[in-house]
């Protein structure tokens, strides 16, 4: 690994502003909602990770997949900036096999996984962020391939207590002709509270044909009732964009998308002493408008749109023998394509879990099972079991094994062009993920480090024989993926008792080549070999400043190194990304922005 002097001064000066005098902090005790099962961060036993509204707030990021990308083993594979078009991966494999969630609905996309970042809200409505990384298929269903991220919105509030507030939350302007306003409005009444947003982003590109509009409204009523609140969440995000060698070959200059993304939700928790019951419905409608030559449409569009509808019931009985966790959801999907066609597809998924606790309670075990059924792709069983021993109060082991699965999407088995076809007869992907851990969590200091394996078959890649052959779906055999990762967290106090931290994380992963006997691939696997991320915020009176150091090897060894920073005083904000002007792709040879720069007023309510 090559590290300029800059880089190493960046380091340097991080580890001298980590040793300044200590002070003691009060971790709160979360619930975890992304496992479905209602547990305490501290009982499960799973590599999960949790990105608070404060550590968003303090971040260098100015949209999600910018903070995501801030995560040892995540991967986004960003197309541009301000998170236009990027895909998602957990540990490597594909695009497809990470399943993304707001407040517990599923937003994955019965056409392509490309679309799974299209619904990402602005950050100033998350209130966290809980990753789970590995199998997640036995609690989740299908597409959990690699893991899932489930985005928890904020409660209904306003910072003054009025009844009704209307808040300018941010104004700002940047390089490449950015542009990005936020306005949102409150109601709070006795049995009603109401929040609206509306978050508009747009920029003149960084190059020929990467010019982009982004705008996203966003609602969220809850209403009081005598037992628990029932909350009604609608979002529609639309975009479009230049896509400048986005798809397909980077010579394919003239591309233009649009894609809108729509959820309507309700749902409400219903407890007693030993209950907790989650009944959820949503709907969820995609849509998709891709043209080869933007001023030129008749020469090649597809246009695509996508329903789905899901009714799900999840829930938690806590007795003496321990917790009991259970679902049962219900979803139909649809699509209509000038290119895929028409089709739809009926789920049922059903999970049962077990937790229960021996040995003076230091050891925990959670067996469970997941068993789904498609219309079109019969029945599906997947076991699993998680294992963890506390050794005190600061340390615990643990060790989970499970089975997970992707069934093919609608691009996969039905697209078709004058270069690629899709393939009917694909099965889904399966796999067998292990994992072992090792947690120590004290006030100011929290490590974790996490060797995990992944042996999947009948992994989908499109492919070919001879060079002027059509890119065929094909289910290609065989994968396996080992790595490890380790996270350090270190909180410490300024002499003037402001809070400040340090983190540092460091992953290794490795898949065999199992393009080695395949003439052509289209989607050969380019993971990030060795991911290196190191984040230093400090804080002082009403001055906060936040910078993220990223190092990426691929697998094809390309490598590059990002550092991105952040000053806040009081509303006012500088981002700086980018500022060692680094040159470097992500995806399809897609060149990303040199140094740019945002700036600009942000309210945030916490």
């Amino acid at each position: 690994m090559r590290l300029n002097i800059s880089i190493l001064l960046f380091l340097t000066l991080q580890f001298l502003f980590s040793q300044q005098k200590n002070a003691d902090q009060v971790l709160d005790e979360v619930v975890v909602s992304s496992t479905k099962i209602n547990l305490p961060f501290s009982k499960n036993f799973r590599t999960i990770e949790i990105i608070s509204s404060e550590q968003i707030a303090l971040s260098a990021a100015t949209n999600v997949s910018d903070l995501l990308q801030q995560t040892i083993g995540i991967d986004i594979r960003k197309r541009g900036v301000s998170g236009t078009q990027g895909d998602l991966y957990i540990r490597g494999g594909g695009f497809d096999q990470t399943l993304l969630l707001i407040d517990g609905m599923k937003m994955d996309d019965a056409q392509t996984g490309h679309h799974t970042l299209n619904m990402i809200l602005p950050l100033y409505l998350i209130e966290r962020i809980e990753i789970i990384k590995g199998p997640a298929a036995r609690i989740f269903g299908q597409n959990a391939f690699n893991g899932a991220i489930n985005i928890v919105t904020k409660e209904v509030k306003t910072e003054t207590r009025k009844a009704f507030e209307f808040v300018l939350r941010e104004l700002s302007f940047g390089s490449y002709g950015q542009k990005n306003l936020a306005l949102s409005s409150s109601i709070i009444k006795e049995k009603i509270k109401s929040i609206v947003s509306f978050t508009t982003n747009r920029s003149d590109g960084y190059r020929h044909n990467t010019d982009y509009i982004n705008n996203n409204y966003f609602s969220k009523t809850s209403f009081i009732t005598k037992t628990s609140p029932v909350d009604l969440i609608s979002s529609f995000s639309y975009r479009k964009f230049g896509a400048n060698g986005f798809y397909a070959s980077p010579l394919a200059t003239e591309q233009y998308e649009e894609t809108q993304a729509s959820l309507l939700g309700v749902s409400t928790v219903i407890k007693s002493e030993n209950l907790i019951i989650k009944p959820r419905l949503y709907w969820k409608r995609g849509q998709d408008e891709y043209i080869y030559i933007r001023d030129n449409p008749s020469i090649y569009r597809n246009l695509h749109k996508t329903n789905k509808i899901s009714a799900e019931l999840s829930g938690s009985y806590f007795t003496k023998l321990g917790t009991t966790g259970f679902g049962l959801d219900l979803s139909t999907v649809s699509i209509t394509s000038n290119n895929l066609g028409e089709h739809s597809r009926t789920t049922v998924n059903f999970f049962v879990d077990h937790t229960f606790e021996m040995f003076d309670k230091k050891l925990s075990m959670s067996p469970g099972i997941a068993i789904s059924h498609f219309s079109d792709l019969s029945f599906h069983s997947f076991p699993g079991i998680d294992i963890g021993y506390h050794l005190n109060s600061k340390v615990k082991l643990y060790s989970n094994i499970g089975k997970t699965y992707r069934i093919p999407t609608y691009t996969d088995l039905f697209y078709s062009s004058n270069t690629t076809i899709g393939n009917e007869n694909l099965i889904p992907e399966q796999a067998t993920s292990t994992e072992f851990g090792f947690k120590y969590n004290t006030s100011k200091l929290d490590f974790s480090t996490t060797i995990f394996s992944r042996k999947a078959k009948n992994i989908i890649d499109y492919v070919k024989k001879n060079e002027n052959d059509l890119w065929k779906a094909t289910n290609i055999g065989s994968l396996n993926t080992t790595g490890f990762e380790l996270d350090l967290l270190y909180k410490f106090a300024s002499k003037e008792g402001f809070s400040n931290s340090f983190s540092l994380g460091y992953s290794n992963l490795k898949d065999d080549n199992y393009v080695s006997n395949i003439n052509y691939s289209q989607y050969s696997l380019n993971s990030i070999k060795n991911h290196l991320i190191s984040k230093l915020n400090l804080n002082y009176k009403k001055l906060s400043f936040s910078t993220v150091f990223k190092y990426v090897k691929r697998s094809d060894e390309s490598n590059y190194s990002v550092l991105d920073s952040k000053i806040y005083y009081k509303s006012f904000f500088v981002n700086v990304n980018n500022i060692l002007d680094t040159t470097y792709s992500e995806t399809n040879l897609v060149p990303m922005p040199g140094r740019n720069m945002l700036l600009g007023f942000l309210y945030q309510i916490n």
